[in-house]
């Protein structure tokens, strides 16, 4: 029995590693190929420079990196509201009926592939931006309103478990005390779970960098700063999709550099919302 015992836990030692062997073999490639692109333009000039036109030399990344906070804080201020409002009704306030049907519906979206929310977003949003709003349509915005749908799924599930976790003390002595459920809710339980939303947050934030057809889809791909909701924009990982397929020599180095960046961007992210994570558990 020991034998075995011990014949097992080697042998999920060695899937665990191989898991992590594949992580560091896909950073290897993506560093390999990124970082003497990097050191040859300088990365300030690289991660800097407003011009990307890789046939003439001109590599900088920064239209991609500011496209890539503005679509993601947008897609972030405007999901997470209500992904944290479906996380308290589904928790405080919904019946235990009605969490049944609402709750796998929520996360269903998760299981959507990504060009569908694309598709959606190019012919329903797109339009719409364009009539009552101005410009071309294909904009930071749409960008931002598909994401934040995408995103919902993963903050409201994270903040759900977060704010099921608190102990049913905390509401109970709230109550006993004279407060309303809606004052329990905002003075006693979001306190106690807040560490633990902003880990749903961050993962959700995660998403939204990482995402790629769906921008593609609505975005308008242009390779300047954008000044406005509004404007096209391109982001990182759009980037990377559009001109991978085509790109060879300096240019296809750069967009492995495109690549190192945003690797980082995402790894320190899972990091910041691993360590929030645990700091935040209720005791």
């Amino acid at each position: 029995m020991k034998g075995r015992e011990s014949l097992i836990r080697r042998l999920l030692m060695v899937v665990a590693f191989s898991s992590l062997s594949l992580l560091a073999l896909i950073a290897l490639f993506i560093f390999a190929g990124g970082i003497p692109i990097m050191v040859e333009e300088g990365p300030v000039e690289f991660l800097a420079g407003t011009r990307w036109a890789p046939t003439r030399g001109h590599f900088g990344i920064l239209p991609m990196i500011v496209g890539s906070l503005w679509v993601t804080a947008g897609a972030l201020v405007l999901g997470v509201p209500v992904a944290l409002a479906c996380a308290i009704y589904l928790s405080e306030l919904a019946s235990e009926s009605v969490g049944r049907v609402v709750k796998p519906a929520l996360e269903l979206l998760a299981g959507i592939p990504s060009v569908v929310y694309g598709f959606l977003g190019l012919v329903l949003l797109v339009p719409l931006i364009r009539k009552f709003l101005g410009g071309p349509g294909f904009s930071v915005l749409a960008a931002a309103c598909v994401l934040a749908v995408m995103i919902l799924p993963t903050v409201t599930s994270v903040s759900y478990d977060a704010l099921r976790a608190v102990p049913s003390a905390y509401r109970e002595g709230s109550l006993a005390l004279g407060a309303t459920r809606w004052q329990t809710i905002r003075m006693s339980v979001l306190p106690a779970a807040r560490s633990g939303i902003l880990a749903g947050v961050i993962l959700g934030l995660g998403r939204a960098v990482g995402e790629t057809m769906a921008v593609i889809m609505v975005a308008g791909n242009a390779t300047l700063v954008p000044l406005s909701p509004l404007d096209p924009v391109r982001t990182l990982t759009s980037n990377i999709a559009l001109e991978l397929g085509y790109a060879a020599g300096k240019h296809r180095e750069a967009l492995f550099a495109t690549g190192v960046v945003l690797f980082l961007i995402i790894m320190a992210l899972n990091l910041v919302a691993g360590a929030v994570a645990g700091r935040g558990k209720v005791r």
